[in-house]
């Protein structure tokens, strides 16, 4: 994340999935993200290749990448999938690309969408853009206690 840190502008959150990938986007000013859409290009290439093409086409300033880290903080397989999809990703891009902990996104996607009774194709349709979304606020909310805390004198 510290990549990010003095990025201003947009940010792309990215859910990187085999059969579908959630895309969220921030405001200019970093403090909400908002889900987009969902792709299904099929394959990691062609995938960090639509990601890339929307990332220049919406000005986005730099992007960050789930990481789904065991829950005993290890890196498996999954990890590993998406460190990939990452640095595939980077050497597309011209802005700076971080990986961030994705521990628990789904389960609350998941929960948020019980909770408003969303169900079948609608559910499968909207779950990757919802965990997306919840990453990049994540990352907004992690970034801005940072720079909050860079700039508080001890």
């Amino acid at each position: 994340m510290q990549e990010l840190l003095h990025v201003n502008g947009k940010l792309l959150g990215v859910d990187f999935g085999d059969k579908r990938t959630g895309l969220a986007i921030s405001n200019d000013g970093q403090t909400i993200a908002s889900g987009v859409t969902q792709i299904s290009v099929g394959g990691m290439q062609k995938t960090a290749e639509a990601v890339a093409q929307i990332a220049g086409e919406r000005g986005i300033a730099g992007i960050v990448v789930g990481l789904p880290v065991n829950m005993d903080g290890s890196h498996g397989p999954r990890a590993q999938h998406a460190e990939k999809f990452g640095r595939i990703l980077g050497s597309l891009v011209t802005v700076p690309v971080a990986m961030l902990d994705e521990r628990m996104t789904t389960m609350a996607a998941s929960r948020y969408l019980n909770e408003t009774d969303t169900r079948g194709k609608k559910r499968k349709s909207v779950i990757d853009t919802l965990s997306a979304e919840i990453i990049l606020q994540n990352a907004l909310d992690k970034l801005k206690f940072m720079r909050d805390t860079e700039a508080t004198p001890l």
